[in-house]
């Protein structure tokens, strides 16, 4: 009887073994060899950088340059510190020996060149919505950007969260793999910033509440929450607290940075009004189309501000 039991305990724990292995194994798009050749549009490469906000993670810091992407700067969440890596087109530090397949799947996919799962501090569960066609036109972009040699210091994980291999278990739970679909009621501008939004622009990483293991909570897209790096609060940015501002006020506001009351903002936000600025103004009026049609969404309660003893 008690080798009957032993033997089946043995065999559960190399069948849940065996099923964690599957689950978590990375999941990586096709090679060049079986997909069509693409022809880089670098103009648009440009406007995906900007979209994308590239230069806010992977721009080295304390420096005024956005082109060098040698990386360093430090993503405080709940379970670390990460450490934006060098994207820079240095072939030894950087991305200058990626091929075009390496670079869709670490994007799309969040898988290394060498197979290992990227943390969700990247944020390819919104990539993963891009099209493939863009994200090679960002390639070929950021292949024209100065190389910048250096290695950027290892990610500050804590145990268990710093096993990658674990993080398969969390792209089952919280990555679908389903791309962008454009809505045919909707008009073509509204369909571009819906594109932009939920791809490149990954509005709903930082302005949507996480569950205790990191993932979006669904039904509070876009409504707001906690800083996940710690202090502050990220805004709602669905009609709730949007909605006395107009597409235009939207639109200006991520083209200068000022709040309709004159007021300017502030924070990490600024960084992002630093690439949004950036963009063509049809793109802009695009996504504020789309944030302006979000219906009302209550987020989490906003703690109260202790008062002053």
């Amino acid at each position: 009887m008690l080798q009957r039991t032993i033997l089946v305990a043995l065999l559960a724990a190399v069948t849940a073994a065996g099923v964690y292995w599957w689950l978590s194994a990375p999941v990586v798009a096709a090679g060049a060899a079986t997909t069509p050749a693409h022809v880089p549009n670098l103009a648009n490469g440009e406007v995906m950088f900007n979209a994308g906000g590239c230069a806010s993670c992977h721009a080295v810091p304390d420096q005024p340059d956005r082109t060098r992407l040698g990386g360093g700067v430090a993503i405080k969440s709940p379970f670390g510190t990460f450490y934006a890596p060098n994207i820079s087109s240095d072939p030894t530090y950087g991305i200058g020996k990626w091929t075009d397949a390496d670079f869709v799947n670490a994007v799309m996919h969040g898988v290394s060149p060498d197979g290992q799962h990227y943390f969700p501090a990247f944020p390819y569960t919104s990539y993963q919505r891009a099209r493939r066609e863009d994200v090679l036109d960002l390639f070929a972009y950021l292949k024209t950007l100065p190389p910048v040699a250096g290695k950027v210091r290892d990610h500050d994980v804590r145990f268990p969260f710093d096993i990658r291999r674990n993080i398969g278990i969390w792209k089952f739970l919280f990555m679908d793999g389903k791309p962008f679909v454009a809505d045919g009621t909707k008009s073509p501008q509204w369909n571009r910033g819906a594109y932009l939004v939920n791809s490149f622009g990954h509005c709903a990483e930082c302005h949507s509440p996480r569950n205790a293991l990191g993932g979006i909570i669904t039904g509070e897209r876009f409504a707001g929450g906690p800083n996940p790096e710690g202090e502050g609060w990220v805004p709602n940015i669905t009609q709730k607290r949007l909605g006395e501002w107009s597409a235009k006020d939207i639109a200006y506001f991520l083209k200068t940075g000022e709040l309709p009351d004159g007021d300017s903002v502030g924070g990490a936000m600024t960084r992002v009004i630093k690439n949004t600025s950036q963009l063509p103004d049809e793109d802009l009026a695009a996504i504020a189309d789309y944030i302006k049609s979000l219906p009302p969404v209550d987020g989490p309660p906003r703690p109260k501000r202790k008062e002053a003893s």
